[in-house]
Parts: C-alpha cells; sequence; structure tokens
C-alpha cells in the first residue's frame, strides 16, 4: 500500500545531505514552507544551496536558515528588500554566495528541469552582466541567451491539502512555485494543512500529481494578524 504521509517533520527531512541543493517554494510571505524550514535548522544540513523566490524576510523561514549558517549559495531573483537584513549582512561579508536569475527565467530554469529539457534560448538578460559566459545567438531577428536547467536534490513545498498517494492541491497564491519545484526535485517534501482520504479531491483540482512527491507531513494552519483582521498562514 503506497502510503507517503509521515508522522512528523523530523521523519520528513531526514535524508537531507550536507552540500544539498534545496527549492523552497513561496512568493514574498506567501506559500512558504516554514515548518519544513525550521525542521531543516534542527535536522543540521550544512553547505546548502538554496532555490527561492527570494533570500528572506525579516528573522524567520528562509532568513532563520539563512542566520543559521547553513547555506553556501543563494539563486533567487529578489534578493534585497525592505527586511532581508540577514541576506544583506552575511552578502556584503562575503559568507554567502549569490547567484542573481530574472525571475521569468527562474521559473523557467525550474520548469526545464522536471520537464528534461537539456537548455533554452531567452531574450531576458541578453546584453546585461547577467549574460556574460553564456552562449548567445541570433533568432528571426532577436538576440538570445542560454540558460540551463535547475536541478534539485530536495525540494520543500507547502500545498493546502495532500492524501496517501502524494496528490496535493494548493490555497491560491500559495501554489507559486510548488508544482514546478516539485517536478525539478529528485525528491519533494510536502507540508499540508490537510490530509484527505484517497478520492476525496477531484482529479481535475489536483495540480501536482502524487508521483512527484515522496513525502507528506500535516502541520497546524498558523493564525497570523492581519490589518484588523484575523488571517490563516
Amino acid at each position: 500500500m503506497i502510503d507517503k504521509v509521515v508522522a512528523s517533520v523530523a521523519q520528513a527531512l531526514e535524508g537531507v545531505a550536507d552540500g544539498a541543493t534545496v527549492m523552497i517554494g513561496g512568493f514574498g510571505t506567501a506559500g512558504i514552507p516554514n515548518e519544513l524550514i525550521d525542521g531543516l535548522i534542527e535536522q543540521g544540513a550544512r553547505e546548502l544551496t538554496v532555490v527561492n523566490n527570494n533570500a528572506g524576510n525579516g528573522d524567520t523561514g528562509l532568513a532563520a536558515l539563512l542566520a543559521a549558517g547553513r547555506v553556501r549559495k543563494v539563486i533567487c531573483s529578489f534578493p534585497r528588500q525592505a527586511d532581508s537584513q540577514v541576506f544583506d549582512g552575511l552578502y556584503r561579508s562575503g559568507r554567502i554566495e549569490l547567484e542573481l536569475v530574472p525571475q521569468g527565467n527562474l521559473a523557467e530554469r525550474i520548469r526545464a528541469a522536471g520537464a528534461g529539457i537539456g537548455a533554452f534560448f531567452t531574450p531576458t538578460g541578453y546584453g546585461t552582466p547577467l549574460a556574460e559566459g553564456k552562449e548567445t545567438r541570433e533568432i528571426a531577428g532577436r538576440h538570445y541567451v542560454l540558460e540551463h536547467p535547475i536541478h534539485a536534490d530536495v525540494a520543500l513545498i507547502k500545498a493546502e491539502r495532500g492524501d496517501r498517494w502524494g496528490n496535493l492541491t494548493y490555497r491560491k497564491a500559495a501554489r507559486n512555485f510548488g508544482p514546478v519545484m516539485a517536478m525539478a526535485a529528485r525528491q519533494t517534501i510536502a507540508s499540508v494543512h490537510e490530509v484527505v482520504e484517497l478520492g476525496a479531491m477531484d482529479p481535475e483540482h489536483v495540480v501536482t500529481p502524487g508521483i512527484f512527491v515522496s513525502r507528506v507531513v500535516q502541520v497546524a494552519r498558523v493564525p497570523t494578524q492581519g490589518a484588523g483582521f484575523k488571517q490563516e498562514r
């Protein structure tokens, strides 16, 4: 019987090795698998390469992983914002490496890894420092840059619900990078707020099929205070 649901975050993260490339879902503060990130800090893996849309907010989640000194390199599209002080300090002191990737290129490089595409040409970045050292080509009168897929050892993603086969659905903007990251990693670990019985999810609503998911762990929904009203994440 296939059952990918594990009992704890610690069990879900077993085997994440030092030096691993780890994709972490999330866009801004939406869809960040905070419980998995906190578990990764406890698990102790070091010298990680992290692939994410940004480089952490405030002092929680990815920022906490950076502050713990576990990350060697960040691949992201938006490393600096008002509360990215943890990354800023590490980068300015030369303690972390950055590979800056335009957001569309980042999404497509991840998608290409899952789709089995060896490389692709894109006009984004041509004529800028981001294209230095890369192959370029003129196609139909337009200049393009050759980009390669980003593969990962592990993807940590957050979904709304899942079943024991690993089928996942997401909540609105929390979907973001989760589906493409799940396809681009050798092992995908998903946190969910609900574990439902097989058949409870309409197949037409399944976004990430279970074939791309290795482990599922249920985590409690955490209420947060918004501007005059209570939200849930």
